[in-house]
């Protein structure tokens, strides 16, 4: 593809699972990238053996964060991956800090990058992409507490952008990606079919033989490419096996 060779790519939530996927394919396209996350061990990981990637130790939701992202290294394209674990339990059994988790990390965080785009810190062409979820259109599981909504609310939030950058004439670029498909190999993924197995009353292995047209992770990872290199009209897109698609 080439549409990232020597550009700068800030992967957030990037050590691990999708983000490490998109990570591997922007340096396997000739980009600069950074990879942020929580864990040191993970990061430390990564450096060992992706030896071209740069690796801060940042956490996301925190206010400071764009911040200390954008000293490390500017971004011309730059990925919120960062989520949390959605809960496992039905509603009633759920309390207020675990049926907001993803509310108070994936929303968070998507939130703080792109308010701190919106006041200056990205320069124009720069291009920002929110990782939502396919449960924001499906509406997923009714175990998943307020995880489908929050990313809805990411795919909402990447319009919302774009709308005030077009208004101030910052000229940047917000998207925001859905993965249609659970995926098996990934930390949110593994936690996600054994959580909605066990809901569902049914063994992982039954769980997964249901599902169809299931996307990779290096297949998330092309079409943040895809998108980083313009050419598509939109602002919110899915990924499944089937490819890259403008969200319905």
């Amino acid at each position: 593809m080439g549409s990232l060779q020597g550009q700068n790519v800030v992967v957030v939530g990037g050590s691990r699972g999708v983000g490490r996927s998109i990570v591997e394919v922007a340096l396997g396209e000739g980009a600069t990238v950074l990879a942020v996350a929580r864990g040191t061990a993970a990061l430390k990981e990564l450096s060992w053996e992706r030896p071209g990637v740069r690796t801060l130790a940042a956490d996301a939701t925190q206010d400071t964060a764009p911040d200390a992202v954008f000293a490390a290294l500017e971004p011309d394209v730059l990925v919120i991956c960062a989520g949390a674990l959605a809960p496992s339990a039905p509603v009633q059994d759920q309390n207020w800090e675990a049926f907001s988790a993803n509310w108070e990390v994936d929303v968070k965080a998507s939130f703080l990058f792109c308010k701190a785009a919106l006041q200056g810190r990205l320069k124009p062409g720069s291009r920002v992409v929110l990782i939502s979820s396919g449960a924001a259109i499906s509406g997923g599981p009714p175990n998943s507490g307020g995880y489908s909504g929050a990313k809805r609310m990411q795919m909402f939030l990447a319009a919302h952008s774009q709308k005030e950058a077009d208004r101030l004439g910052l000229g940047l670029r917000f998207m925001a990606l859905a993965p249609m498909r659970i995926m098996a190999g990934t930390g949110v993924g593994q936690d996600g079919i054994a959580g909605v197995s066990a809901y569902l009353g049914i063994s992982p292995a039954d769980f997964l033989a249901g599902m169809t047209d299931v996307q990779t992770p290096a297949d998330v990872g092309r079409a943040v490419v895809a998108l980083a290199g313009g050419g598509l009209q939109g602002v919110s897109f899915t990924v499944s096996g089937s490819g890259l698609a403008a969200a319905a």
